[in-house]
């Protein structure tokens, strides 16, 4: 009995757990795009090339969202840390995706969600920015 107690004593202390701030911005990031009538198609999506947070669908625009999540607003906008670098491994990553989906001819775009959660706060202040920057690197879409 005290092996079965001590199994659930475990189990409750893991679900109660809170999770990385990551992983809260992420799911704070993909509820709100639902709620704005975004459908997603993926969270969390790796690969050997690197990971895409977010995947979703904006009527038949397919959107790879970057999500940036701070506990302060007081360091730099969470949307600065995309450079060009990150674009570039970024557009890499969704034309794999197009490709492997099979949704090259579909048009996309890169949004970025900057989520600011401070410990002390229930719920996080989202900012979403539609169209952050365009398609970078050999991969662009259009060269």
């Amino acid at each position: 009995m005290t092996t079965l107690l001590a199994k659930v004593a475990a189990w409750l202390r893991k679900r109660s757990a809170p999770r990385p701030l990551a992983v809260r911005g992420e799911a704070a990031a993909a509820s709100y795009l639902s709620r704005r009538g975004y459908r997603i198609l993926g969270r969390r999506l790796r690969t050997d090339l690197g990971e895409i947070d977010l995947v979703a669908l904006d009527g038949v625009t397919v959107v790879f969202v970057e999500v940036k999540t701070r506990q302060s607003a007081e360091a730099d906008h969470p949307a600065d840390t995309v450079d060009l670098a990150k674009q570039r491994r970024l557009t890499r990553l969704a034309v794999a995706y197009l490709k492997r989906h099979g949704l090259l001819e579909s048009s996309a775009r890169f949004d970025v969600v900057a989520v600011t959660w401070p410990p002390a706060q229930r719920h996080p202040t989202i900012e979403h920015i539609e169209n952050a920057y365009d398609a970078a690197g050999r991969w662009e879409f259009y060269s």
